[in-house]
């Protein structure tokens, strides 16, 4: 599966330029299936911000509401009650999933509960899009300053790719660089902490930082960062 992990969505031309890259074809020719599942394990998201994102409310502008051919919903919670040969085919018919933010390890779970993540590596032209927590879920673990879901046992998550993403960087007075510092110190792998005009593609296990804003690589128990603003990155 192809990865276009940011933290607020399509949010400049450089961005949608590397999403239209990924999909191949224009985004008005693609089907997307939107992934709300991550809102509900977060206390700052509920009904009304599920039901924006799946809507393409205005404020979904640069995500949900891109103009695709047709937007659909995957919600995995109930994917294990409806057996795998009723969603698999809208899977395989979809060229995009839109994972929204929330918490990623109560997202993380349920794509392993619902057997959504056992299905990802045999889907190579698909393209998975991620806001926060959808973009998170990707990597080796959150750390705990992101765990919000009451029955997480840790902050594993999927470990898709081999870095670790603090998102919404200035974007909240509790999501300073300063924060971020500390945050990966604590993280243990490589890791970025990326704003709202930031994004990170991965294609192949190649990785592209993708940015109009600012952004910093961190490396393992490192100790210096190098604050970036709109340049690109390969690894």
């Amino acid at each position: 599966m192809k990865l276009l992990l940011t933290s607020g969505g399509v949010t400049n031309p450089s961005i949608h330029a590397a999403l239209v890259q990924l999909l191949g074809k224009p985004i008005s020719e693609c089907h997307a299936l939107c992934v709300p599942t991550a809102q509900w394990a977060h206390p700052m998201c509920g009904p009304a911000s599920v039901q924006g994102l799946v809507a393409a409310r205005p404020a979904w502008r640069n995500f949900s509401g891109l103009g695709w051919a047709s937007l659909g919903v995957l919600e995995l919670t109930a994917l294990p009650t409806i057996g795998e040969q009723r969603w698999v085919p809208w899977l395989q018919a979809a060229d995009v999933l839109l994972a929204g933010g929330g918490d990623a390890t109560y997202l993380c779970h349920w794509m392993r509960e619902s057997g959504l993540a056992d299905l990802l590596p045999s889907l190579p032209d698909k393209v998975w899009v991620g806001v926060s927590a959808g973009s998170m879920v990707m990597t080796p673990r959150i750390g705990s300053y992101f765990v919000e879901w009451p029955s997480a046992p840790d902050d594993r998550t999927l470990g898709a790719v081999d870095f670790a993403i603090f998102p919404h960087l200035n974007a909240f007075p509790t999501n300073t660089p300063a924060d971020a510092e500390r945050w990966a110190a604590d993280i243990g792998i490589p890791a970025y902490a990326i704003d709202e005009q930031t994004a990170i593609k991965v294609v192949d296990g190649s990785v592209e930082v993708i940015s109009e804003g600012q952004w910093t690589k961190f490396e393992p128990l490192a100790a210096r960062p190098t604050a970036l603003k709109g340049e690109r990155d390969n690894g």
